[in-house]
């Protein structure tokens, strides 16, 4: 029985396929290669518990044997009805779990970000059979669909969206670029394992003509390859599942760290552990707890004493420059005997208004955080606490303000920060959430605000045309706009105020911020000497 098509055209349609399986009826056909060939592969980047899903399934009994060996959430989809039916009454017994939906892999129907994983064993070759404008659209349309249905950095707005992966491939500096998402669940010493277990792989991806012995350079978008020490794991209903982990700096110092899983690629918080802390007596407890315990229970320390954690180091640059910016309240020599009324929404591990509040003895702090399990991580595992200065309100950022300023005693801050995420990742701006930059919203927040007071936001913005939209919508409510870009990062911290008539030129800026570094420079009170205030605002510039 010939069941080859008449041409590889064929291959990409479905009249074909429903024939094929009629002709070959219930035996199995395995395209490319076997479970037993394929299994050392699958089982090094997929975990048991993860939802899979299978593109292109056909009779191929690779789902079956993965579901036999503890993969049981599968879903897999094909064009073909014939063969859908097939594979629904094969293991409608054997294997209740796993479904068979027929489905078109450029039009699925699951939700975004549905699945962990995606296989396909053959699927894109049948699709692919020239290079044709009509067949790459078609397969523009399959790797988007993929793109859409998976979990992961491959959602992000720099990797999922055209115009991202173009200011990608821009920022590295080559023409032709492969990205590799690197899971939580793989374990790697370093940069030169992982290439070498990538290298051949990259070098069969290689354009025609180039030499077989290229040097190909390895860019790690993040930095946390290594290993990592995880403290605590949780789940909130708001922001997911998370975990609190240690990791070891370049500068021999171990840093803690506050991971949304849902978003794994971005350090959310972030802590310097102080020297007396031993990481290698931290794994000792690790160890020893592990014999009290069955092998299945999840392991967890007792909560870290807040003087673990360096409370006097800030080890985000954007916070160094937001805090930077208070210069701009001007009299700096005087602001530790003024009792500064801030507002920050987006608590985090808590390190921002906690450095406000041991720096500034007079300040009063309101921290607003949306999510209940962030204030238990903040003060369990990052040192953070609040006091008669400090309180922290469990409100949505949006709704605590809009309520602030329609009291008609409103209360006025000399400061507003926002440093809060937005949890869409397709968004061109992943902070803040877009509601915290409509321009009524913008009103509001002008309304809390002393007149010579300073409104400090930390802008995420990949998508160019989206922040000049956000910066004429700022310039619209704060005629007065100062912007700091973070060197090496997209972080750019806006300084928005009332008065243009009061702007400063860099110089006078820099004046300010050394004066008020002289302030807070005081015996006896803990200062990170590789922190200058000044140095931070050397790029500002007036919008």
């Amino acid at each position: 029985m010939n069941l080859l098509p008449k041409s590889s055209r064929e291959f990409g349609s479905a009249e074909y396929w429903e024939k094929f399986f009629q002709q070959r009826g219930k035996r199995a056909f395995e395209w490319y290669g076997s479970y037993l060939e394929l299994c050392g592969v699958l089982h090094k980047y997929m975990k048991p518990r993860e939802k899979v899903l299978v593109i292109g399934c056909g009779n191929s009994e690779l789902s079956e044997q993965l579901y036999d060996v503890g993969y049981l959430d599968i879903v897999n989809i094909d064009i073909s009805e014939v063969v859908i039916k097939q594979m629904k009454e094969r293991n409608a017994s054997r294997r209740p779990q796993m479904s068979f939906l027929k489905m078109d892999m450029t039009q699925m129907e699951f939700p975004d970000a549905s699945f962990q994983v995606v296989l396909d064993k053959g699927t894109l070759d049948a699709v692919l059979t020239d290079e044709e404008e009509k067949t790459l659209h078609q397969v523009d349309r399959m790797l988007a669909e993929v793109g859409r249905v998976l979990q992961g950095r491959e959602t992000e707005w720099l990797f999922g969206m055209e115009e991202g992966r173009k200011q990608l491939a821009a920022s590295a500096g080559f023409r032709r670029l492969i990205t590799v998402a690197l899971h939580r669940g793989q374990r790697y010493e370093g940069m030169d394992s992982i290439q070498a277990e990538l290298s051949a792989r990259v070098m069969e991806l290689a354009p025609a003509g180039m030499p077989a012995q290229q040097q190909v350079p390895f860019l790690s978008v993040g930095g946390d390859i290594g290993v990592r020490t995880v403290q605590h794991q949780g789940c909130s209903p708001l922001s997911g599942s998370y975990v609190v982990e240690d990791v070891q700096g370049d500068d021999k110092h171990y840093f803690r760290r506050l991971i949304f899983l849902s978003n794994r690629n971005v350090v959310q918080s972030e802590a310097r552990l102080l020297k007396d802390v031993s990481h290698r007596a931290q794994k000792k407890r690790k160890k020893d707890r592990k014999k009290q315990r069955a092998a299945d229970t999840p392991e967890d320390l007792p909560a870290a004493p807040g003087q673990s954690v360096d409370k006097t180091y800030l080890c985000c640059e954007h916070h160094k420059a937001m805090i930077a910016g208070l210069a701009l309240l001007r009299n700096p020599e005087l602001l530790l005997e003024t009792p500064l009324a801030l507002l920050v929404v987006g608590l985090g591990g808590g390190s921002l208004p906690l450095f406000v509040h041991d720096h500034f003895p007079t300040s009063r702090i309101d921290a607003v955080e949306i999510d209940p399990c962030m204030l238990e991580v903040a003060t369990q595992w990052f040192g953070f606490s609040q006091s008669d200065r400090m309180k922290v309100h469990i409100a949505d950022g949006l709704d605590y303000i809009t309520s602030l300023a329609g009291r008609e005693a409103r209360p006025h801050y000399n400061v507003v920060m926002f440093d809060v995420d937005s949890k869409d990742p397709t968004l061109g701006m992943s902070c803040p959430p877009p509601a915290f930059v409509d321009q009524p919203f913008l009103q509001k927040v002008k309304s809390i605000l002393t007149p010579e007071g300073v409104f400090i936001l930390n802008l995420v913005c990949r998508d160019l045309g989206l922040k000049d939209s956000v910066l004429t919508g700022l310039k619209a409510v704060f005629p007065l706009l100062y912007v700091r870009r973070i060197e090496g990062e997209v972080n750019e911290i806006l300084f928005c105020q009332l008065h243009p008539e009061q702007k400063l030129a860099t110089p006078e800026v820099l004046e300010l911020a050394q004066a008020l570094e002289q302030t807070l420079r005081k015996p006896g009170r803990g200062w990170d000497d590789t922190y200058v205030l000044s140095d931070m605002l050397k790029t500002l510039k007036i919008v």
